[in-house]
């Protein structure tokens, strides 16, 4: 099989040109050779040359003159130069042996049938020759070509092997199935369970990092499905398996929590690319396991579940690794808040309810929103018509709401020092109480609508108090 005529970019038939006066082989490799084959747009561009991929990298950034960076890894024998928006990796053939207590290979030099045999899984095995006299030729030892047609991921080896000396490649069999739409075959898979105990060794940074291409995904849920059909799931994310199965008594049972939080966010990813909002949609009922109780009246009930997940996100999000920073806050904030609006629309959309709801959210309003409506899987369609049609009342009464914008940017209108200044008070812990009291009540009066979201209306307001006026009598 011939694809010269797909590769139309000119740096193909200038790393070739290079390689020839070289006296070097030279292919183009990997993914973007899959996604080529796919019809999948991509800059990152994978060259393997037999002997130095270094040199190789230097020459073609010395061509392409001043229109580049080249950016040299001596360590790894490998190089990167950035060309027009395009980002070419450059790297000599080579074969790889393993020890068990590491996945870092012991790399030495090989032919291109070393390099191809020491890829992941066959639809990523194949290559494409540069050199003039066999451009656009395809190079596929393992029938890779069949298996991208078929919509397969197997390993070019014994998986066992493949997935024993590099565990993160469980990882990526699991992402790749799930972003390409692709079926892992039976034997491979079966080796992943097998083998799904030697992801210990693969350090928590790079399961995160799968974890989260995954999570970026049109439709993640199959990638935590296989993680969990798989084995990995107890041993990468524990608390996601405490939300499986369903529990009865007296015939009374509960809905599957991890079935439904995989359908929660499927229904965000199809409305929202925010990996932050789909982590939310992940873990928004995560601390149903541990408040779960039944009651003879009412059921299996799940009282304070998105306070408590709220509080189990940092510890989440500390055990994995994961950033802690604005992106935690946001993720904990959603999950404490993910049952307000339909609160607020089950109360009847008062104005009193909306604003607080508004003032809450701030700058996560939208996607709380977002999240809230994904939350809704019942079965029923009469209560799905129901509480859609809540939320639909619940949108249009905060877009009536006039200082609805000033809401979502709260500021208290009173700065604590001028009630200091204006009213003479000495700085102590009480006076401190005191303004939190008359700052509330100012509050509150505004998320009620009596009083206008303004300093002059609020100051007015605050002196009828008595709390502002007791010293003064």
């Amino acid at each position: 099989m011939n694809l010269s005529e797909q590769l139309s970019n000119p740096i193909f038939r200038l790393v070739g040109d290079i390689a020839d006066k070289m006296g070097r082989e030279v292919y183009v490799v990997g993914g973007f050779v899959r996604d080529l084959l796919l019809g999948i747009p991509s800059d990152d561009i994978d060259f393997v040359t037999v002997g130095s991929g270094i040199e190789l990298a230097r020459r073609v950034s010395e061509a392409l003159g001043h229109h580049n960076r080249l950016t040299v890894f001596a360590t790894y024998g490998t190089a990167q130069v950035v060309h027009d928006g395009l980002e070419l990796e450059f790297v000599g053939a080579r074969r790889e042996s393993y020890q068990r207590e590491s996945r870092n290979p012991i790399v030495e030099d090989g032919t291109l049938a070393d390099d191809q045999a020491r890829r992941d899984f066959t639809v990523n095995a194949m290559a494409i020759c540069l050199n003039a006299d066999r451009f656009g030729e395809l190079v596929d030892p393992f029938n890779g070509l069949d298996d991208l047609h078929r919509r397969l991921i197997r390993t070019p080896l014994d998986p066992d092997i493949t997935f024993s000396d590099d565990p993160l490649r469980m990882l990526r069999a699991i992402r790749f199935a799930t972003r390409l739409g692709f079926h892992i075959v039976p034997e491979t898979f079966k080796a992943i369970s097998r083998n799904r105990e030697r992801i210990s060794i693969i350090t928590r940074e790079r399961i995160n990092d799968e974890l989260s291409k995954i999570m970026r995904t049109s439709k993640p849920s199959v990638g935590w499905r296989l993680l969990d059909m798989s084995g990995l799931l107890e041993l990468i994310f524990p608390q996601l398996i405490a939300l499986k199965g369903v529990e009865s008594v007296e015939g009374r049972g509960h809905k599957d929590n991890f079935a439904h939080t995989l359908q929660v966010l499927d229904q965000v990813a199809a409305r929202s690319d925010n990996e932050w909002l789909r982590w939310a949609a992940l873990l928004h009922d995560i601390a149903k396991p541990v408040t779960k109780r039944y009651d003879p009246r009412l059921g299996w009930t799940f009282h304070n579940h998105n306070t408590v997940g709220e509080k189990m996100v940092g510890r989440i999000f500390r055990q994995m690794k994961m950033p802690l920073n604005e992106k935690m806050k946001y993720v904990a904030k959603l999950v404490g808040m993910h049952m307000r609006p339909q609160g607020v629309a089950d109360n009847g959309v008062t104005d009193s309810g909306v604003r607080r709801l508004i003032t809450d959210a701030g700058a996560e309003l939208d996607d709380l929103m977002t999240l809230a409506e994904a939350d809704i899987t019942s079965k029923n369609p009469d209560k799905v018509r129901r509480q859609l049609a809540g939320f639909a009342a619940l949108r249009e009464r905060m877009e009536q709401i006039n200082d609805a914008d000033a809401l979502r940017n709260w500021k208290h209108p009173i700065n604590g020092n001028e009630i200091i200044e204006r009213l003479g008070l000495e700085r102590s812990v009480e006076t401190g109480k005191r303004i939190q009291t008359l700052k509330d009540a100012v509050k509150e009066a505004i998320l009620d609508g009596r009083i206008p979201y303004e300093h002059d209306a609020a100051w007015d307001y605050m002196m009828t108090l008595p709390e502002a006026t007791r010293d003064s009598e």
